[in-house]
């Protein structure tokens, strides 16, 4: 194909250590500091090893996460993926299904092949891919559908921004796990659609969404919970996300300005430097529509941050994050985690607005809080993050029928209407940090053995 930028080869390294498969512990874990990953600085000498933590961890990724996707969510009569599965792994048939899971299962197993190197990861994340190409793909306009109906015809051809950037995140990874050269072309194309029709070249940012034909909509919403507006927090947040993982794989200069500017318009206009919360939805001009506060989205930004700046290699830019990550940390720690080491899910300047616990911000915490811990030194930041995985092995794993509950209330009971699998429920958060935690960790280990 032919490229509007200049493109250049690169190989992204993501080392992993394979652990045979072990029970996972349902205990507290020892308290340490930090040794140095990817330029992160040491402090002090490790005094504890967290190797408990990471075991843990890698034992939930390898025997409960990744095998559950593969056994109970394939759709062996289409070759494609079940919608939704009730907690009893009931298959819910008849429901859309999304371009967003699919996306987010190819990113998944993309990722865990390329750290494992096991088969069965690579013929999931082949799946998904066919499944993407095959399904969602708008040959015509470019990009990808929000969702089809169960038969596989589309239902809504919608190119919504959040969605297109799943695609890059997800096309990137399973080029640099399997150097297939058609899924780099493809998130390429992707992004080049994205900076010509979706980039606001006026007060910088993406606006949310189109019609199929990249023609402006009138409801912009991601979901129905949604608010109506034409930049948000959430979608800016993943575009950034997408396009590092695709600099990493494809260091184009034009993608490169892309990027730099993104994390600008993340650090200045959607956080608050003053509160170290992001602003959830804006008009284009970058006034706030909502003074809601999203916890998980809150510590999420603060690592992809520091990724991305990571990414750039720009010294001051990498400050300027780990310094932000530090602040976000510490917000989170005070006004958004319970005792019990729980994420609630939204708060406001009045206090917490909603206080269940869903699956994604307590998974997004554990990264978090171990890039504050590696970031500063400091034990606390690793003790965070051993609470909220203490939460998680608690009341989010499902022992008896496998992956993660989607959430509890604030009390800890669980919300028995919420699915297992679908339209938003993926392997991607857990999947994700459970793949972070153990390079993190493991980097910790090999620090203290030297």
């Amino acid at each position: 194909m032919r490229y509007l930028w200049t493109k250049a080869p690169f190989c992204g390294v993501w080392l992993m250590i394979l652990f045979s498969e072990i029970k996972i512990p349902r205990r507290r874990f020892a308290s340490g500091v930090p040794g140095p990953l990817n330029g992160l600085p040491t402090h002090v000498s490790p005094s504890v090893s967290p190797s408990d933590l990471l075991h843990a961890i890698e034992a939930d990724l390898r025997g409960n996460i990744l095998p559950f996707w593969i056994r109970h969510v394939v759709n062996a009569s289409t070759r494609t993926f079940h919608g939704q599965l009730s907690n009893s792994l009931a298959v819910e048939a008849g429901v859309e299904r999304g371009a967003l899971l699919t996306s987010r299962i190819l990113w998944t197993y993309a990722a865990a092949f390329r750290a494992y190197g096991d088969p069965a990861y690579r013929e999931m994340a082949d799946l998904a891919h066919a499944d993407l190409l095959g399904r969602f793909h708008d040959v015509q306009h470019g990009g990808f559908f929000w969702s089809v109906n169960a038969d596989g015809t589309v239902k809504r051809d919608r190119k919504q921004v959040y969605g297109q950037a799943f695609a890059i995140y997800a096309l990137s990874e399973y080029h640099a796990a399997t150097g297939d050269r058609r899924a780099l072309d493809q998130a390429v194309a992707v992004l080049l659609l994205l900076e010509r029709h979706a980039r606001e070249r006026v007060h910088g940012g993406y606006l949310e969404a189109f019609a199929r034909d990249w023609s402006p909509i009138a409801d912009m919403r991601l979901s129905e919970v949604d608010q109506n507006d034409p930049k948000s927090q959430n979608t800016m947040l993943h575009v950034m996300e997408a396009y590092t993982r695709l600099l990493q794989v494809w260091p184009d200069a034009g993608l490169r300005v892309a990027l730099r500017e993104l994390v600008e318009v993340m650090m200045a206009r959607i956080v608050d430097a003053r509160t170290g919360h992001l602003g959830l939805f804006f008009t284009n001009d970058w006034r706030p529509t909502s003074d809601k506060i999203s916890y998980g989205h809150d510590i999420e930004a603060a690592w992809l941050l520091t990724r991305a700046a990571d990414v750039l290699g720009e010294t001051d830019l990498i400050a300027r994050t780990r310094l932000l990550a530090l602040k976000i940390a510490d917000v989170t720690l005070a006004e958004g985690t319970d005792p019990d080491g729980g994420i609630v899910n939204l708060g406001a300047p009045g206090g917490i607005v909603d206080g269940a616990k869903e699956w994604w911000p307590q998974a997004e915490a554990v990264v978090g809080f171990l890039n504050a811990w590696q970031i500063s030194g400091e034990a606390r930041y690793l003790a965070a993050a051993e609470n909220t995985w203490e939460f998680i092995a608690t009341r989010l794993i499902d022992r008896e029928h496998g992956e993660w509950f989607r959430g509890v209330t604030r009390e800890g009971q669980l919300i028995p209407t919420h699915e297992k699998v679908g339209f938003w429920k993926c392997p991607y958060h857990n999947g994700r940090m459970g793949l972070e935690a153990v390079v993190r960790l493991r980097a910790v280990a090999d620090s203290a053995r030297s």
